[in-house]
């Protein structure tokens, strides 16, 4: 379990550097987002060539479980198109708060889709976060700024921590019959692909990126990628889904820590941020205590 728990710390650090990474780069946010799941991607490829297991676990997935996996990756996709814009347009404190609320989200979609008990401290919890997040977004800017580009990053922050919400859904029946690598590098696959046709298609660049875009992307893929999801992934197989879920509310106390504290960034929260984040955190909180864990089943 003590190694697991290290795990998970590790994880949550990892992915706290990830706006880091995103603010220190000039390439445009939909060109970050391809390159970080390509370079994760690749990352994987070694392990799999060197595990003759998981090369016949990937040869030997039903189509219905790929086809999930298809989907999932498109989600991927989304999420991380999303965020990493919301991180162009607001603070890191707030975008980062707002894609970690996934759960006031998943709450009500688990109990009315996947019949998962809400018990009023659940209920609760979704209030709360909710307040908290008008006390954010209001706060910072006022009623008269809804529908101006001043919240555009909120509310890509927001849909972002949407589809981070249904990502997690997504997995949970997989990770049940299928090991980490095989499951990460499935659903890493497809939403580089899909993240590469975004591209294309809007127009952002693929190619010709600053040397020192590629070399921050890379770190970021290593980092974030392989010591962050990818980890909180392995360490979902042993640990209680309660406790990773509050473990998770670490990410936005730490990259708003190191935001504030690296000084090319150097971004002090507003105290409408703070009290607000405060209360979503709370909210979050309360919204993951009691929920029914999913069992998993982990073959690494």
């Amino acid at each position: 379990m003590q190694k697991h728990a290290l795990g998970l710390l590790i994880s949550i650090i990892a992915v706290s550097f990830a706006s880091i990474f995103i603010l220190s780069c000039q390439a445009p946010p939909l060109s970050i987002a391809f390159y970080r799941l390509f370079f994760t991607t690749l990352l994987l490829v070694p392990i799999i060539l060197l595990r003759k297991k998981t090369r016949d676990e990937l040869r030997s997935l039903p189509k219905t479980t790929i086809l999930i996996m298809i989907v999932i990756g498109l989600i991927l996709a989304a999420h991380f198109a999303l965020w990493i814009s919301s991180l162009k347009m607001t603070s890191v404190a707030s975008s980062v708060i707002l894609v970690t609320a996934h759960p006031i989200l998943v709450a009500p979609v688990s109990f009315y889709f996947l019949k998962e008990k809400l018990s009023w401290v659940n209920a609760l919890g979704i209030a709360i976060s909710l307040s908290g997040v008008g006390v954010l977004v209001i706060g910072n800017y006022g009623f008269g700024a809804f529908g101006l580009d001043t919240i555009e990053g909120n509310i890509l922050a927001m849909l972002g921590g949407l589809a981070a919400g249904l990502y997690i859904l997504g997995g949970r029946t997989l990770r049940k019959k299928v090991s980490t690598v095989t499951y990460a590098f499935m659903v890493y696959a497809v939403g580089t692909i899909t993240l590469f046709l975004i591209c294309l298609a809007l127009a952002a660049p693929v190619s010709n990126l600053a040397t020192s875009d590629y070399a921050i992307i890379l770190l970021m893929a290593v980092v974030s990628g392989i010591f962050g999801h990818t980890l909180y992934n392995w360490s979902l197989g042993y640990i209680r889904a309660s406790i990773m879920s509050v473990a998770l509310l670490g990410e936005p106390v730490g990259s708003s820590l190191l935001a504030y504290a690296i000084p090319w960034i150097h971004q002090e929260p507003s105290v409408y941020t703070i009290i607000g984040g405060g209360i979503i955190l709370m909210g979050i909180y309360l919204t993951t205590r009691t929920m029914k864990e999913p069992e998993i089943l982990e073959n690494v």
